[in-house]
């Protein structure tokens, strides 16, 4: 039957892919205990895996990549060889060093199953966590999926695509619910909603620390500088230049600066370690966001630097020389 329904979808104009699962990514899981045959575990030593049971095409829907051997096939029914598709953690985990291709699992749904095929890994649980030991069983093969969802990837937009495949599958199933719609960015979204506010909140404090600071180092700067107009007058009295003046206190400026900003960098680099849970896509040491940062509090050093000192090289030597 689910095969004729997913002819259908596939059918309509625009569907790149679909297939059916019992458990969507950053939704509901469970775990079964999954043992290589042949193989002695040490007493709580075993290994356990997040079962998916889903269709063929599934994967192609999804956009997971097959790593080695082959897909769930239409063919692999009730009737055929008991097989079974394994994530690239569960590989690892249970043939390391070995091809998994052709070795037996025991696990649910069937007293043996063959590995034909390992996928890439999808964060299943939440999105900063390792995805573990993931294992795909043909739908055909398995009766254990008190519910199902239909995955369908296209070029149409969301509105569009629903209408579509209502009208399609609806001689099929005339009571599909008209509700449960979602997105892939719509679980994403959800899965992250509650890290979201502790996110911007600790992002403001972070924008309002930056801006403390650089106001912090332009005011330093700047009295320190302007606390040696007598040097600068003294210098200019015995043949420096302006830009000569200009150009030393720059310097000075700039290495102290970046003495400071090495000195912040690493201890920002122990402490944002704490925050790693928090973070996805980017890590605790991203380096866009520090060179940022470092860039940020350079241009006012530098300004703090360069702006009083190109004020006092333009003053009368003797009115600097007279200056407190």
């Amino acid at each position: 039957m689910h095969q004729f329904f997913l002819r259908r979808v596939r059918a309509i104009p625009g569907v790149e892919g679909a297939g059916i699962t019992d458990a969507l990514p950053l939704g509901k899981n469970r775990t079964w205990g999954a043992r290589a045959k042949g193989v002695v575990y040490e007493r709580g030593r075993g290994q356990n895996a997040f079962p998916r049971i889903v269709s063929d095409g599934y994967f192609a829907a999804m956009g997971i990549a097959l790593k080695a051997g082959r897909d769930i096939a239409p063919s692999d029914g009730p009737n055929s060889l008991p097989v079974i598709v394994i994530n690239e953690s569960m590989a690892k985990n249970l043939f390391p060093g070995q091809d998994p291709l052709g070795k037996v699992l025991l696990n649910g749904c069937a007293p043996e199953r063959t590995v034909v095929g390992v996928v890439a890994d999808v964060k299943h649980l939440a999105l900063e966590s390792a995805s573990g030991n993931e294992m795909y069983i043909p739908l055909r093969q398995c009766s254990d999926q008190p519910s199902s969802d239909l995955v369908v990837r296209s070029t149409m937009g969301t509105a569009a695509l629903v209408a579509a495949v209502r009208d399609t599958v609806r001689p099929l199933a005339p009571n599909l619910p008209g509700s449960g719609v979602r997105s892939i960015q719509e679980l994403v979204d959800k899965s992250v909603s509650p890290r979201r506010l502790i996110v911007l909140m600790l992002g403001g404090f972070a924008v309002f620390a930056l801006v403390l600071a650089s106001l912090g180092i332009y005011a330093l700067i700047s009295y320190s500088v302007n606390q040696r107009t007598q040097e600068i007058g003294i210098r200019m009295a015995l043949g420096a230049s302006a830009r000569d003046v200009q150009s030393r206190i720059v310097g000075q400026t700039l290495r102290l600066a970046t003495i400071g900003m090495v000195l912040g960098v690493i201890a920002s680099a122990v402490l944002a370690r704490s925050a790693s849970g928090l973070l996805f896509g980017v890590t605790a040491g991203d380096p866009v966001t520090f060179a940022v940062m470092l860039v940020v509090l350079l241009a006012v050093a530098l300004l703090a630097g360069y702006l009083p000192a190109r004020r006092a090289s333009r003053i009368d030597p003797l009115v600097a020389l007279r200056a407190e």
